[in-house]
């Protein structure tokens, strides 16, 4: 693992799955002729029809005006409050690197989504987990048995264990406070570093900045909070097992983005919550970039579903400024956000949906 900030290395293009999102939708169109993904159910998989009996010829079962493959909603993906992304780095000379960002909010709608879309989990070499809340956790330790029985199944001498990338400061337990009562609302537990160990995880804590996959993507470390409207999640608690109290823990002080330099066009960063707040995030980004090399995507949660109308506003005054080519909202951005983004950055967005496959070139 490297861990200079300046080694992060152009690739030529990304892939990016969106294995788990809130939202689905199979049949829009990409609005952004950068990003290419299927239309109109077209990237789902096609079961091949049996061949009509001829000695029945008007059995219906079998007999379709000659369609020979069905489209089966049973091979679509699920939506689920979370997110997780397979991205896949691609550059010319170099074998690609796949590397999973977050895992959902539980083990099985990753499972189940992970083999509706056909995906080879075995080449998956390294996990980011964004930050620790169970709707980005849930289904870490699902999906590292997972990546861990299929790398065996191949049995490549050149295999080597899963590496779960996480911060090495997990709380008990996280929640938030009810704003009427003050009430505390716990959190599922995130799963623990020996839970991820015994799935077949190599944890590897970091709470610095860090290259990995021969400097394709970078993992972010703290991400300084420096505007004034971006305050975290609202209510937000941890649980302190030593006082036996929840605690304020609005800040989320152990969120990382990963991201990526894409040839030619700029970074690529992918964000699970943007507790931080979007702006934060991107900011960060370019500078950990060097300064020299220029915004080009933001990908997933920007975590304004709930925002007030003057920290919408903010956010979108302060994310023109820095002047991305395409916005890829998902997760926890909400509608109205993304209403502001088309409405004052036409042509700007293209919203990731779960079970869909992104090329961005």
């Amino acid at each position: 693992m490297n861990n200079k900030r300046n080694a992060l290395i152009e690739v030529d293009s990304l892939i990016i799955q969106a294995i788990i999102n809130d939202e689905i939708d199979q049949i829009s169109p990409s609005p952004h002729p950068s990003v290419r993904h299927p239309q109109s159910f077209m990237g789902a998989p096609l079961t091949t029809l049996p061949a009509a009996d001829p000695s029945f010829p008007h059995q219906h079962d079998h007999s379709r005006g000659g369609a020979t493959r069905e489209l089966r909603m049973d091979t679509l993906c699920c939506g689920a409050h979370g997110l997780s992304l397979l991205i896949t780095a691609i550059k010319a000379g170099r074998p690609s690197r796949s590397l999973l960002f977050d895992a959902g909010p539980e083990g099985e709608v990753w499972e189940r989504n992970a083999q509706r879309l056909g995906l080879d989990v075995g080449a998956i070499e390294h996990v980011v987990l964004s930050h620790w809340h169970r709707d980005h956790s849930g289904g870490l330790v699902s999906a590292v048995r997972m990546i861990s029985e299929a790398a065996s199944e191949k049995k490549t001498t050149a295999s080597s264990p899963v590496v779960v990338d996480v911060h090495p400061d997990r709380p008990a337990f996280r929640g938030v406070r009810v704003p009427a009562t003050q009430e505390p609302i716990s959190l599922q537990a995130d799963p623990t570093f020996r839970e991820l160990r015994d799935a077949g995880a190599v944890v590897r804590s970091e709470d610095g900045v860090h290259t990995v996959l021969d400097d394709m993507f970078l993992v972010s470390g703290e991400i300084p909070r420096e505007t004034g409207y971006e305050g975290g999640i609202r209510g937000g608690i941890a649980f302190n097992e030593t006082s036996g109290e929840w605690e304020s823990d609005e800040l989320i002080m152990d969120e990382r983005f990963v991201m990526c330099n894409l040839k030619g066009k700029g970074l690529v960063v992918f964000t699970g919550c943007s507790h931080a707040g979007v702006v934060n995030v991107s900011r960060h980004a370019v500078r950990l970039g060097g300064g020299g090399v220029p915004l080009y995507s933001v990908v997933g949660g920007y975590h304004l579903a709930d925002a007030s109308p003057e920290k919408m506003e903010k956010s979108i005054t302060d994310l023109k400024a820095l002047k991305p080519e395409i916005l890829m909202p998902g997760h926890c951005t909400g509608w109205r956000f993304k209403v502001r983004i088309e409405n004052e950055m036409p042509g700007h967005m293209a919203p990731i949906f779960g079970g869909t496959k992104y090329e961005l070139i």
